[in-house]
């Protein structure tokens, strides 16, 4: 980390304001340079003309520096903000550059605050997925582990398995010494109790989890129900081609839109019945991977169409989808009913229509939405911290019978493993390749 690096630290494009940073041993020399100031204090905003490298003026820009290792970095960091717009901001960063310092790659100067000891992984993640998120559910959520809830739990847990491994290890040790009968019996409870525990926040991590990622709500049903007509109303804007022609649809279609609060990933599928060329089946295929991929569904029926086979075949999906959250409607309200609203009975259907309107429809959303959004419990933001937790509960699950059989040793090595999994949230044993594999998804600038 000798290198002083820079990047452009805003998103390009026209703005009122561009950040440039700079990071490393050099970077307040550079900014004398293009400064022309002998000097220049620590954490003052300081109005001043930038010049390059031929002392040419760039602009007039609001100077701040912080030395070390009172920085985002650790390192002294150096942050120009300039006039916005690629031009002024590109050539400070070339002119940084002429003058010593290199592009830093993406996410360096996270990493370089993690390996200065700025910030531990669970932060890093966070400060990520907070630029990207999809709800102001979410960005509380990350709000608290940037905060360090999630390093609180990592802390806690390690410290429990740590504790039980010495109890394992002075038994080991003494073997042959008097140990208190209800030793084994309150290691065996600590151990269920954590993994009780990790089980849950799994489990509602994997159930939240479109609060970050954002939900992805499919839209089904048999051929010429209205779904393009509901993705169109959502969007406010015809984005599908809607038509009486069943099988218009040929393909999905995905957009986002905002429900409330929720940035979701809208999908409108090709009409589910038996497919009558090749491009249909494929169609009807890419809407079975959507239902299955999909958080949230919206299974249209057409209440001025007889209930069929084809509207059996939806019901017989959604019997299937137990673990998704379920929106049933029946469109065209607007038109004489013919249909058995008594085969949806048991889905509670919404009527609704393209000519009055999708609100009863969009409110039931919202609802699902705001509901798994509500409560404070801890969250695990990522897949990598997902497999870490679940590969520590399995440890501890190893670990149990070699406790119930008094076989120390190998209890023991299961212990370690879980110790190892856990503490792997927040500070990895792992080497610099897999640090550099993690924080190259991070944005240029961060």
């Amino acid at each position: 980390m000798a290198d002083t690096i820079v990047a452009i630290a805003t998103a390009h494009g026209v703005s009122s304001i561009s950040i440039i940073r700079l990071s490393g041993e050099k970077s307040l020399s550079i900014a004398r340079k293009m400064t022309a100031r002998e000097s220049i204090s620590p954490r003052e905003a300081l109005l001043t003309s930038v010049y390059d490298s031929s002392q040419i003026l760039i602009d007039q820009a609001i100077l701040l520096y912080f030395a070390a290792p009172k920085s985002f970095t650790g390192e002294d960091v150096v942050e120009f903000q300039c006039h916005g717009g690629m031009v002024v901001a590109q050539e400070i960063l070339d002119t940084a550059t002429a003058l010593g310092a290199r592009l830093a790659e993406p996410g360096e100067f996270s990493k370089r605050a993690f390996l200065n000891g700025k910030i531990d992984l669970t932060k890093a993640e966070a400060t990520a997925k907070l630029i990207e998120a999809k709800s102001i559910d979410a960005a509380r959520i990350l709000a608290r582990q940037l905060k360090g809830e999630l390093k609180v739990f990592v802390d806690e847990s390690r410290d429990a398995l740590l504790q039980i491994l010495a109890y394992s290890e002075v038994m080991i040790d003494y073997a042959e010494e008097d140990i208190p009968e209800d030793i084994m019996e309150n290691m065996m409870k600590q151990l269920e109790d954590l993994s009780l525990q990790m089980e849950r926040i799994v489990e509602n991590s994997h159930r939240r989890r479109g609060l970050i990622e954002g939900f992805r709500v499919a839209i089904i049903g048999k051929p010429n129900v209205g779904k393009s007509s509901l993705l169109n109303a959502l969007l406010s804007y015809e984005r599908a081609i809607v038509s009486e022609i069943a099988g218009t649809t040929r393909d999905t279609i995905e957009e986002q839109v905002r429900i409330g609060s929720h940035i979701i990933r809208l999908v409108d599928t090709a009409g589910i019945r038996e497919a009558r060329d090749t491009i249909e089946k494929i169609g009807i295929e890419r809407s079975m991977d959507s239902f299955a991929d999909a958080d949230i569904i919206i299974a249209l029926f057409d209440g001025s169409r007889p209930f069929n086979d084809e509207d059996r075949q939806i019901v017989s999906l959604l019997k299937q989808a137990k673990e998704k959250e379920l929106i049933v409607a029946l469109n065209k309200r607007d038109l004489p009913r013919q249909f058995d609203s008594s085969a949806l009975a048991e889905f509670n259907p919404v009527d609704v229509s393209a000519t009055m309107g999708f609100e009863r429809l969009t409110d039931r959303l919202k609802e699902i939405l705001d509901s798994v959004g509500r409560g404070e419990e801890l969250m695990l933001i990522s897949a990598r911290q997902i497999e870490a937790v679940t590969q520590a509960r399995e440890a501890i699950e190893s670990a149990k019978a070699p406790l119930q059989n008094g076989e120390l040793e190998f209890f023991s090595y299961h212990l370690q493993d879980a110790v190892r999994h856990i503490s792997s949230i927040s500070k990895p044993y792992e080497s610099e390749e897999i640090l550099d594999k993690m924080f190259g998804a991070f944005c240029l600038g961060k």
